[in-house]
């Protein structure tokens, strides 16, 4: 994601785009691309891929959503466990700093009670809920329609994005709570939408912003994409790691190899 993405791709793309370089066997590796990406050849033989929404921010879109969002439908489909296109979300919660963030909800009911426009549980999940909701109608649909590929939200995985690099509140264990609520907000939005959800971090990072899940949460049961991988091997490794929530499984593990970030599919 923008964190781990490595931006220089070109030369490893233009490799992977020459007729006859690719393997005789559909690869069963994925890829995942947003705005960093825009105007670079991106690889021809993929099973799969996983398009970024958002330029950075839940609040900005990446510029090239349209073309990325053809080159993920036009994968092969060899893993039968993972849709050929993916999306994800950026996410956040900067309701430490209200006097700071215009797109704090000010009203809302939520599983948390009314939201009144605090730094609250029950606004940081109305907050999830309104930035997923403008990612999919403002972002996603437009661009799906201007690709022409499938633009209900329910034929897509939608991960969120979980990182430090982004805004979140720290310092308490409500902190980390309301950082929870955000996630599930999000989450709730997209299975309005009938959307799959999972979550994509490191085993660190998730325990740094969101903490320990509740089995009666939403993100309860969710799978798991692990990042932080820097070689085949420890792809392999990430795999036999517990999940980022209890009940769910690691399904995809990430790594750079060659200036490209490449998901691969866990047994």
């Amino acid at each position: 994601m923008r964190s781990l993405v490595v931006v220089a791709l070109a030369a490893v793309a233009t490799l992977l785009a020459v007729p006859g370089t690719a393997s005789a066997a559909p690869t069963t590796v994925g890829y995942d691309v947003s705005y960093p990406q825009c105007g670079t050849a991106l690889p021809r033989d993929r099973a799969f891929a996983v398009v970024g929404i958002n330029r950075g921010l839940s609040t900005r879109a990446n510029p090239c959503l349209a073309a990325q969002l053809t080159w993920a439908w036009g994968s092969s489909g060899a893993v039968p466990a993972h849709p050929r296109a993916q999306v994800y979300l950026n996410t956040a919660n900067p309701g430490q700093a209200l006097n700071q963030v215009t797109t704090w909800p000010v009203r809302g009911m939520t599983p948390y009670g009314a939201c009144n426009g605090t730094n609250s549980a029950a606004c940081s999940w109305q907050y999830g809920w309104e930035r997923a909701q403008n990612s999919v109608v403002s972002f996603f649909t437009p661009a799906a329609h201007a690709a022409q590929v499938d633009s209900r939200p329910s034929r897509y995985l939608w991960w969120l994005d979980v990182e430090t690099t982004n805004t979140w509140q720290t310092g308490t264990p409500n902190a980390l709570a309301r950082n929870r609520a955000a996630l599930e907000g999000m989450t709730a939005y997209l299975v309005s939408r009938g959307g799959r959800v999972g979550l994509y971090s490191t085993g660190q990072q998730w325990s740094q912003i969101v903490g320990a899940v509740p089995a009666g949460s939403t993100l309860a049961g969710r799978d798991s994409w692990l990042a932080g991988a820097t070689s085949l091997a420890g792809v392999q490794a990430a795999c036999s790691k517990p999940a980022l929530v209890p009940g769910g499984r690691v399904t995809l593990s990430q790594y750079v190899q060659n200036g490209l970030d490449r998901a691969q599919s866990c047994p």
